[in-house]
């Protein structure tokens, strides 16, 4: 479980293909705390650490994990945003995020506001899905590549996201531009919410 507060954007240093699946190394200053088997999101992306080597580590995504989200698109030296799992004694800054993606979205536009950016995303739009739960809401939670954020001018298939300059310069965001796949995970809360109210009516 995450909460969609990313604590940097790691460097992509290795990728191996081994039959359908894919192991990438990566770099991060937290690399020393990590231990095998513990949980990281990587742009949203719950993998498990399965190898150590002084400052890099290790994650393996499976065939589906790849087809499912931008991971199976990773160069040597792309940033990808990282959060380890949420602690359970603290404050939720972001919203409960379970590192499943449910989508990928292509950015179509990114807007200078004084300072700050409005990102627009476009998804593919299935009725039944977004009956379930699959949509975004204005003004709701929404996560992209991992960072909790949310949604404004929220429309069928797309919506629209406002980017402080902190998130900006210590995400991969600000490597996003128009074209750019990124992962999306809906709101969690809103799918069961969603789901429920098919049985209730």
């Amino acid at each position: 479980m995450f909460s969609g507060i990313v604590e940097e954007a790691a460097k992509v240093v290795a990728l191996k293909n081994e039959q359908g699946n894919m192991h990438i190394t990566l770099k991060c200053s937290f690399t020393d705390e990590l231990k095998i088997d513990q949980s990281i999101a990587h742009n949203g992306v719950c993998l498990t650490v399965v190898s150590i080597d002084e400052n890099t580590y290790t994650v393996t995504a499976v065939k589906e994990t790849l087809m499912r989200s931008n991971l199976g698109e990773l160069k040597v030296g792309d940033e990808v945003n990282v959060e380890r799992s949420m602690m359970m004694n603290g404050r939720l800054d972001g919203h409960i995020v379970q590192g499943h993606v449910d989508h990928t979205a292509v950015c179509t536009s990114v807007e200078e506001a004084e300072g700050s950016w409005y990102y627009t995303f476009e998804y593919e739009f299935d009725k039944k899905m977004a009956a379930q739960g699959y949509m975004t809401v204005e003004k709701g939670s929404v996560t992209v590549n991992g960072v909790s954020l949310t949604v404004c001018n929220s429309k069928n298939n797309c919506f629209q996201v406002a980017i402080i300059p902190y998130t900006h310069d210590n995400t991969n965001f600000h490597l996003i531009q128009a074209g750019t796949v990124v992962n999306i995970e809906f709101d969690i809360i809103g799918k069961y919410i969603s789901r429920m109210m098919q049985y209730t009516l």
